[in-house]
C-alpha cells in the first residue's frame, strides 16, 4: 500500500465531491464531547534532514554491547542470512494479512501453508495453525484450548520453571474464566519440574499441565515422564517453547507426548527487536484441530486439477458466530511469519541442526571455562541447550552493571523476577558469540565477582 500525500488543493476537491465544506464534517457522527478538541500533543512536522539528525542523536544514546548474545530468556540472538532480509522486503510479500479471497490470495495462503508444515515437522505434531501474536499469548491460548477440550475441569498446573512473563499472560487470559492456576515447583537438583510434586497435585479436576521446553532456567525437561503422569490423570500436556531452535536438536514435543505445542518462533530469522513481540506458533494433534484458534490454510486442487490453497478452518469471531469462536484476538503475523519461513527454507534440515549444535558447543565451552572463576556456580545439573543459570558471588544486578561498564551484557538478573534469586544470573550463549566474545565475558565476570 503506497502513501499518497494530499495537499490542500486536493483536499478541497475531495471535500467538494463529497459535498462537505471541511474535514471536521467527516466526523459529524461523533458527539463533540467525545472529540479531543485540541491539537495532539506531538512535535510539529520536520524536514527529512531534521528527522535523520534526531534519530541519529537518539541512537547515539544507546550504550551498545560487544557481546549481545548473552541475553536470552525468550529473546535470542541468532545469525540471519542477508538473503532473508532482502527477500522479506520484496513487494510481493507486503500484502494484506488476511487472505479472505483465495482466488487473489494464493501467495499468502501458500506461505501460511508452508509455515504450518515447518511447524508440524519441528514440533512433531499433526496440525499447526497460521501464526499467532507471540509465544506468551500462544501459550495462554493453548491453556484456553485445553480448557475447552476438558470441559468441567477447573485446574491448570504450571511448571514454576515457565517463563514468568508467560505465566503473567496466562493469568490475565484466565482471570475471569473460573480457572485455578497452580505452580509446580522445580526439582532443586536437576532444575526440571518435580515429578513427585506433580503427581501429588494431579487429579481428575486438572485440565492440563504446562511445561516449558527447555525451561526458563535453561534446563531440558523430561517431557516423556511429565506426559505419562498427566495422561494417567486424564490431563492434557501443553508444551511451551521459547527457544524454537531447540526443536531442531531435541526430541520433538509431539514425539514426547505433548497434546498441544505453543511457543515463540523468534529464533527463526527474526531479529530481537528490543524484546518483541515477535511470532507465536501453535500445533496440536488432529483430534484437537477444531479447537485451535485462528486459521488453518490447506492445500487442495481446483476443477482442472491444479494445486491451490484455501482457508481450511477459520474459527475467529469474524468468521463464525461469536459463541462458537475459539478466539477473538489471535491473528496471523504474516510478514514476520514470512521472514521465519524464508529463514527456515534457506537453512534447511541440516542447516538448522548445525546451528543448534553450535549453540550446544558454545555453551559447553563457556561452562568449561567457568570452572576457573571463583564464586560462580552452575545451579542445576540437568541437561541444557544454550542457557545456564549461575549462582553469583554478589547480587546479579551488581554483576550486570560491572560488566556493562565494559560494554558487555552478561545475561539476565533473575532478581527482577524473584527477590530470592537476586544472586542468580541467566546466561545465554548462541552461535553468534565468538570464542573471543565468550572469553571477554568470562574476564568481565571474574572482575565483577572479585
Amino acid at each position: 500500500m503506497r502513501f499518497i500525500p494530499n495537499n490542500e488543493t486536493v483536499q478541497r476537491q475531495m471535500l467538494q465531491e463529497l459535498g462537505l465544506s471541511s474535514i471536521d464534517e467527516l466526523f459529524g457522527s461523533i458527539p463533540p464531547k467525545a472529540r479531543l478538541g485540541r491539537p495532539l500533543n506531538i512535535p510539529p512536522g520536520m524536514a527529512e534532514e531534521e528527522q535523520l539528525a534526531l534519530f541519529e542523536a537518539l541512537a547515539a544514546k544507546n550504550s551498545g554491547a560487544e557481546c549481545s548474545a548473552f541475553l536470552g530468556g525468550g529473546s535470542y540472538s541468532h545469525f540471519i542470512p542477508l538473503a532473508a532480509d532482502a527477500l522479506v522486503q520484496r513487494g510481493e510479500f507486503l500484502t494484506a494479512y488476511t487472505p479472505y479471497q483465495p482466488e487473489v490470495s494464493q501467495g499468502t495462503l501458500q506461505s501460511i501453508f508452508e509455515f504450518q508444515t515447518f511447524i508440524t515437522l519441528l514440533s512433531g505434531m499433526e496440525v499447526a495453525n497460521a501464526s499467532v501474536y507471540d509465544g506468551a499469548s500462544a501459550t495462554a491460548e493453548a491453556v484456553l484450548m485445553a480448557d475447552r477440550l476438558q470441559q468441567g475441569r477447573g485446574r491448570v498446573l504450571l511448571a514454576a520453571s515457565l517463563h514468568p512473563y508467560y505465566r503473567q499472560v496466562i493469568d490475565t487470559y484466565t482471570s475471569n474464566l473460573g480457572l485455578t492456576l497452580e505452580d509446580v515447583p522445580p526439582d532443586g537438583k536437576s532444575g526440571r519440574i518435580d515429578g513427585a510434586a506433580l503427581k501429588d497435585m494431579l487429579g481428575e479436576d486438572v485440565a492440563c499441565v504446562v511445561v516449558q521446553q527447555p525451561n526458563f532456567f535453561g534446563v531440558v525437561e523430561a517431557i516423556e515422564e511429565v506426559a505419562i503422569l498427566a495422561k494417567d490423570a486424564g490431563a492434557l500436556l501443553v508444551t511451551a517453547v521459547t527457544e524454537a531452535l531447540s526443536m531442531a536438536l531435541l526430541e520433538p514435543p509431539g514425539a514426547s507426548g505433548a497434546d498441544i505445542v505453543a511457543g515463540e518462533a523468534q529464533s527463526f530469522g527474526v531479529p530481537t527487536y528490543f524484546g518483541g513481540p515477535y511470532l507465536g506458533f501453535m500445533a496440536s494433534k488432529d483430534a484437537h484441530m477444531r479447537q485451535l484458534p485462528g486459521r488453518i490454510a490447506g492445500q487442495t486442487v481446483d476443477a482442472e486439477g491444479r494445486r491451490g490453497f484455501v482457508l481450511t478452518l477459520a474459527t475467529r469471531e469474524q468468521h463464525i458466530r461469536r459463541e462458537k469462536a475459539t478466539s477473538n484476538i489471535c491473528t496471523n503475523q504474516n510478514l514476520v511469519m514470512m521472514g521465519a519461513l524464508i529463514y527456515l527454507t534457506l537453512m534447511g534440515r541440516e542447516g538448522l541442526k548445525e546451528v543448534a549444535a553450535q549453540n550446544v558447543s558454545a555453551l559447553a565451552y563457556f561452562m568449561e571455562q567457568l570452572r576457573t572463576l571463583p564464586g560462580y556456580e552452575v545451579l542445576y545439573d540437568g541437561p541444557r541447550f544454550n542457557e545456564v543459570l549461575l549462582g553469583c558471588p554478589r547480587p546479579a544486578g551488581e554483576i550486570v552493571a560491572a560488566c556493562q561498564a565494559r560494554r558487555i551484557v552478561p545475561g539476565i538478573d533473575m532478581g527482577r523476577f524473584d527477590n530470592a534469586r537476586a544472586r542468580q544470573l541467566l546466561v545465554a550463549v548462541t552461535e553468534t558469540a565468538r570464542k573471543a566474545d565468550i572469553d571477554a565475558l568470562l574476564a568481565a565476570l571474574r572482575e565483577a565477582g572479585a
